[in-house]
């Protein structure tokens, strides 16, 4: 989905913005004050005319707390106040809240992404399940999405799974060794790992012609 369109859905309130936005306001870096009101100009059909007065009667709060609401959400980046000038000179102050909506816009995304994220991962779960024959506990659950959250590469999590098993040990403290090990070494991905065993089984064998008894290999000859 792209952020525009995101926007625009945003705004025709085709996505739950209340729930996103209690939920993210934090994030967001607002206090409870602003969240309400923000919630309370999103509310607002067509040009949001900043009218301290009228805006201060409907909340029920004096006009100095309506103006420092609004310079606090301006300071943060979080609305513009657009100054316009009529045919008749009549100046009028508008409250935009684009700068709002792009930036929610973004915390729904990392939503998504992370949502996403957490889908994608979900067959190395399986995979421990099927080689385990069984449903992971509660706190192996943990244990693996600790691994996935430290940003372990993913396949490394299942070789580290299939040599466990090659090796007749079907538990996670015993991969968790496997893993700290290899992440000790600085391996990053499966092909490290080959490329590891391919060192060391060539270093062996030069070890191997080195201590070769040549001149008892010559006597057994004679």
């Amino acid at each position: 989905m792209k952020k525009n369109n995101l926007i625009n859905l945003i705004k025709m309130g085709y996505i739950a913005i209340p729930k996103l936005l209690i939920k993210h306001y934090k994030q967001l870096g607002l206090s409870s004050d602003e969240l309400i009101f923000l919630g309370y100009l999103m509310n607002i059909t067509g040009d949001i005319i900043l009218n301290i007065e009228h805006m201060a009667n409907e909340l029920e709060l004096d006009t100095k707390e309506i103006l420092n609401l609004v310079q606090t959400l301006k300071e943060k980046d979080i609305i513009n106040v657009l100054v316009n000038k009529n045919d008749k000179k009549v100046i009028n102050e508008y409250i935009i809240l684009s700068p709002f909506y792009d930036k929610l816009a973004n915390v729904f995304m990392d939503y998504i992404n992370n949502h996403k994220s957490d889908k994608d991962h979900s067959y190395i779960f399986e995979t421990f399940e099927k080689e385990f024959g069984r449903s992971l506990s509660p706190m192996e659950y943990e244990i693996i999405n600790a691994w996935i959250e430290s940003n372990i590469a993913p396949e490394l999590i299942i070789e580290a799974l299939k040599e466990a098993t090659f090796n007749g040990v079907a538990n996670l403290r015993y991969i968790d060794k496997i893993i700290y090990e290899w992440h000790k070494k600085g391996f990053k991905n499966v092909n490290d790992i080959k490329q590891h065993h391919i060192n060391r089984r060539e270093k062996k064998e030069k070890v191997e012609i080195f201590d070769y008894n040549w001149l008892e290999d010559d006597e057994d000859h004679e």
